[in-house]
């Protein structure tokens, strides 16, 4: 049961920390309606982690809630990867990232749907059909990039070459993760890569934009190792938590 819990979290933290991200930029959108609809992302983020994790509480059995495993957390035991973590730049750097998770989100997904595991099934189906009308928003928004002025499609390659470092780490299996799938639980990841590459390539071809020559990849969220940001981050995502321990919403 706790490499159960572990792996429902692990879901839960990416979806829950790329939430917060798009949050802080809410109000900062190029324009109105493009504003809303990157608070609705965040909102469907937000809203596939909360049921996550409310499930996992009730694995744990221990008189915990979601909110226990969402908010209540030290550094280390959060297990999201790296590239959800990472500081919000212009909009152009907002959009690949959420591009490369977009991308990942609808594959991861699409598999999970097959998971012999009832509530992740469920959770797959629910919410792949939000992350298909994110992947085009995010897909469409790159070939905007990289068709529009040189100075667009220079943001969008540069952040491209930032995030880039982040995105393999996507595709490391952890050791719950290895554990769950001789059950038929957890994701192939190795399929999700296949079509990840072919997917991201075929929208940059699209947009005229470059996979970077530069390969290096950095790892470490699934273990628990964090980036210096998200140590900023959980201090803002906790404050209320952490002010008011004792209050009932």
């Amino acid at each position: 049961m706790k490499t159960k819990i572990a792996y429902y979290t692990e879901i839960a933290d990416n979806a829950m920390v790329l939430s917060h991200r798009l949050a802080e930029n809410s109000s900062k959108g190029p324009f109105l309606e493009e504003d809303l609809a990157c608070s609705n992302v965040a909102l469907d983020l937000l809203g596939m982690a909360e049921s996550i994790y409310e499930e996992a509480a009730k694995l744990k059995a221990d008189g915990s809630i979601g909110d226990d495993l969402a908010y209540r957390g030290s550094e280390w035991e959060y297990r999201n990867v790296l590239l959800v973590e990472q500081p919000n730049g212009d909009f152009a750097h907002l959009m690949v990232r959420q591009f490369f998770m977009d991308v990942f989100n609808y594959y991861f997904l699409a598999e999970l749907t097959k998971s012999k595991d009832e509530f992740l099934s469920a959770v797959g189906v629910k919410s792949l059909k939000e992350v298909t009308y994110h992947l085009r928003r995010s897909s469409e928004w790159l070939v905007r990039f990289g068709k529009g002025t040189d100075e667009s499609a220079q943001r969008a390659q540069r952040a491209i070459n930032n995030l880039w470092r982040f995105t393999e780490e996507l595709f490391e299996a952890s050791e719950e993760d290895k554990q769950l799938r001789s059950e038929g639980i957890s994701v192939d990841l190795n399929s999700v890569h296949d079509d990840w590459k072919l997917k991201v390539g075929e929208v940059f071809y699209l947009a005229d934009l470059k996979k970077p020559e530069n390969q290096f990849q950095l790892n470490g969220g699934k273990t628990g190792k964090h980036s210096e940001c998200f140590g900023y981050l959980l201090a803002e995502m906790q404050y209320l938590t952490n002010a008011f321990p004792n209050a009932k919403w």
